[in-house]
């Protein structure tokens, strides 16, 4: 069995989740806030990744990172390129039978019909063939519904899909994210929306074509099931969406079947000024929490 089929069997069914340590250049800035690091103690772009990438290799590195609990990791492109003690880190995670996955998205378009749509990825091809060749098993991409219309949610879901053709036909999986705002006053009819988009664009795909969703804890639930037994679904990945950490995993642990790809319900309470004892202890805690809601 080789790299890929020994990925995808994890992925399929592995008890788990995945961390999604993939902040971007927009995002960077508040999770190095949340961690710590105050925006006047760096300067310049490069150095904001360095100490961004610092965290991570810290969170990875450490002893209760291992994949008895942790399926997968979503990775920024500047963390692929970048190494953990001295290997890549699409290397260094698979070492640890942790698979590597890389967010490819470069932000979100102004809001128009109810939803931020992705915005243009340049270069696409060449960022996807790179991205295998250096180990990576699958992509993610994000786009964010916001209102409750039904063209722009499902403008939404066509451009998850079509965007998602593309990426399998480079050999990767891709991780459809048509995350739905938590606060909007209409979550329970826009999922409604959502899944039946969803559905119809799965009817389109031949069963060779396998995807994964990630999707925003839904308000009722178990109201995505239809979706995680689907013959074309690897998996469906449970995203936080703002949510703390301990009403992210009371929500997912009544979803049977979805699994956790938290970000800031995972790192939350890191901090970079504590001992590695602390460090550590904090870490653990967050994901024994989050591997019990995954596996609940």
């Amino acid at each position: 069995m080789d790299h890929f089929e020994q990925q995808l069997q994890r992925i399929k069914e592995g008890k788990g989740f995945i961390a999604a340590l993939d902040q971007s250049g927009g995002s960077t800035p508040k999770a190095l806030l949340g961690y710590g690091i105050q925006e006047d103690e760096y300067s310049g772009e490069e150095q904001m990744f360095n100490l961004m990438h610092e965290m991570r290799a810290r969170v990875m590195k450490d002893p209760h990172f291992t994949a008895d609990k942790i399926l997968g990791v979503i990775l920024f492109e500047k963390t692929m390129n970048s190494k953990v003690d001295g290997m890549t880190t699409p290397d260094y995670l698979w070492k640890k039978n942790i698979v590597p996955f890389l967010k490819i998205d470069k932000g979100l378009q102004k809001i128009e019909n109810g939803v931020h749509l992705m915005k243009e990825i340049p270069k696409l091809s060449d960022l996807l063939k790179d991205a295998k060749s250096k180990g990576i098993f699958g992509t993610k991409m994000r786009s964010v519904i916001m209102e409750n219309d039904e063209s722009g949610i499902i403008d939404a879901v066509k451009q998850q899909f079509e965007l998602g053709k593309i990426i399998l036909d480079h050999g990767l999986i891709p991780i459809l994210e048509p995350e739905v705002d938590i606060h909007s006053d209409e979550k329970v009819v826009i999922e409604s929306i959502l899944r039946e988009a969803i559905l119809a664009e799965l009817d389109n795909l031949d069963d060779k074509q396998q995807i994964i969703l990630k999707l925003t804890i839904p308000t009722e639930a178990n109201f995505y099931t239809e979706l995680i037994q689907h013959e074309n679904i690897i998996r469906v990945f449970a995203l936080s969406g703002g949510y703390d950490r301990d009403r992210a995993c009371r929500m997912l642990a009544e979803n049977n079947g979805m699994i956790a790809s938290f970000s800031r319900a995972l790192l939350d309470e890191l901090k970079v000024f504590q001992a590695p004892e602390q460090f550590s202890k904090e870490l653990s805690i967050a994901i024994n929490e989050i591997y019990q809601a995954s596996i609940t």
